[in-house]
């Protein structure tokens, strides 16, 4: 997902971070998740609101007051099979709803997203802390693929028959996905800092429901949460965890309702000089809840997955704004009931350079993250 530029308070060198980035990046993942609905059970086809990995490195450092624009371009691979292919298979309408069957199949998806994140970050303290608004949006490419064999028994009023076929679909979509708004406080005590935020999904990308892959979720979610960072400036010892819960709302086109979400997403690095960062990220997502409504043919599937990867971020000073690059990537294991691979992240944050160490009135130091 998404990076930003946060600024720690305190001494001590200047240290980029790979927090996946504040507000906005929340919204990444919820769209990343849709892109990938090519797939799945649990969560509607296997497509969560959240993106697991959104937050990382120093995602609760305070940030440099003013306006950011973040940029991320997202790459993912994703496979799954079994009882994957059968729920996407059903709700594209390639197994009608009388029908009971057994299945056998795949489902692949190649993601290339362009993630685009305006943020702004308030001068003035709010509850003693530091309030921040951001929105995500995103445009790219879902490419998809589904084969599966199917075979099972028909009920008709004749009484029930055999039933067997066999499906091979492919299919690809360009356009815009949804909107991801957030808004957060973030606290400075020392090396400690916590934050807390709320984010949300506006459903008007590129959505059908009868399509094999998707930009759009196709509903409404709320999602918030809670993190930590420790940093220490003299040292550059860094570790962050993000703890959140998304409630989904109905997908008025499919009457289908995800169950309730737990994210956790972690990151550690240690930075090396006062530019250059090194570290590794992870995430564990688990739905807590079993999925529901009219449309709900496949029972309460639970999904989970975890990620774990290394991250590499740079500081390259502009002047009066400051450049933050990241790169990362995360392999998938231990999924159930989800599309699950691998996926890659490039971000380029521009912010507003921090006060130098000589301005008496500077009492924040920026750190980029991711």
């Amino acid at each position: 997902m998404s990076q930003c530029i946060a600024r720690l308070s305190g001494r001590g060198r200047q240290r980029p971070s790979t927090s996946r980035g504040r507000g906005a990046a929340f919204g990444l993942a919820l769209v990343l998740g849709t892109m990938t609905s090519t797939i799945a059970t649990a969560d509607e086809d296997g497509i969560s609101f959240w993106l697991p990995g959104l937050f990382g490195s120093l995602a609760a450092a305070p940030q440099q007051p003013g306006f950011s624009f973040t940029s991320v371009y997202f790459h993912d691979r994703l496979h799954a099979a079994g009882n994957v292919s059968r729920a996407r298979a059903t709700t594209i309408g390639n197994i009608p709803v009388n029908v009971s069957v057994g299945a056998s199949g795949t489902v692949d998806a190649t993601l290339n997203l362009a993630l685009m994140i305006p943020s702004y970050v308030f001068k003035d303290p709010v509850l003693g802390g530091q309030l921040f608004v951001s929105v995500l949006t995103l445009y790219g490419r879902n490419g998809v693929s589904l084969g599966a064999n199917f075979s099972g028994t028909v009920s008709t009023p004749l009484g029930t028959l055999p039933f067997s076929r066999s499906a091979s679909i492919s299919d690809a979509v360009t356009g815009f996905g949804d909107l991801y708004p957030m808004t957060g406080l973030r606290w400075n005590a020392g090396v400690n800092n916590y934050m807390v935020y709320v984010t949300g999904d506006i459903p008007v990308g590129a959505y059908e429901p009868a399509r094999l892959g998707n930009i759009g979720i196709g509903h409404g979610a709320v999602d918030g949460g809670a993190g930590y960072t420790y940093f220490n400036p003299k040292t550059g010892h860094e570790f962050s965890g993000v703890l959140g819960f998304t409630h989904n709302t109905m997908n008025p086109s499919t009457q289908y309702k995800s169950g309730t979400d737990m994210h956790l997403d972690w990151g550690a690095s240690q930075f090396l000089t006062q530019q250059l960062q090194i570290g590794m990220v992870g995430y564990v997502y688990n739905q807590l809840g079993c999925d529901s409504g009219a449309g709900d043919r496949v029972g309460c599937f639970q999904t989970q997955v975890v990620g774990l990867g290394p991250q590499i971020g740079y500081i390259v000073p502009l002047g009066h704004i400051q450049a933050y690059i990241n790169l990362k990537g995360y392999g998938e294991f231990a999924a159930q009931n989800r599309p699950h691979g691998w996926n890659t992240w490039l971000t380029v944050q521009l912010a507003p350079a921090p006060p130098t160490p000589e301005a008496p009135s500077a009492p924040m130091r920026r750190v980029p993250m991711k």
